[in-house]
């Protein structure tokens, strides 16, 4: 497997792990959220908490995409652009489920927070080796 796609696998992974370790942390500290996940009938700061989740996640995916692929912009994109792909599916069958805003504000951060994720590895990397000299 090419450099550039263990990258990505791994910033997907890393999505998936953060999404299901700190899910998994909220539905046992929460028991509100907890009894209404299954029916995904989400008050305000339940959304608010999995939107936060999809956040952290999507920047861990950057990140790790660009600790595996530092040169590649492109590549580091691709994870944000692969969840999009994947989740708008999701969301237009979930759609009468949350309102227009929660599902635009995750769709559309996914590429961006990718990014940002990707540059907060270049932007530590480099002070890391400037500090280091």
């Amino acid at each position: 497997m090419s450099k550039k796609i263990f990258g990505v696998v791994a910033g997907l992974m890393a999505w998936v792990s953060v999404v299901v370790v700190v899910g998994e942390i909220m539905r046992r500290s929460w028991p509100a959220y907890a009894n209404v996940a299954a029916a995904m009938t989400f008050t305000l700061p339940m959304m608010v908490a999995r939107l936060s989740i999809g956040a952290l996640a999507t920047l861990a995916a950057g990140f790790v995409t660009a600790v595996i692929v530092p040169q590649s912009t492109l590549v580091k994109l691709m994870p944000g652009v692969l969840l999009l792909v994947a989740f708008i599916p999701q969301h237009i069958m979930l759609w009468n489920t949350f309102p227009v805003w929660y599902h635009l504000t995750f769709l559309l951060s996914l590429v961006p927070l990718t990014y940002i994720g990707g540059t907060m590895w270049s932007s530590s990397h480099v002070v890391a080796v400037s500090t280091s000299s």
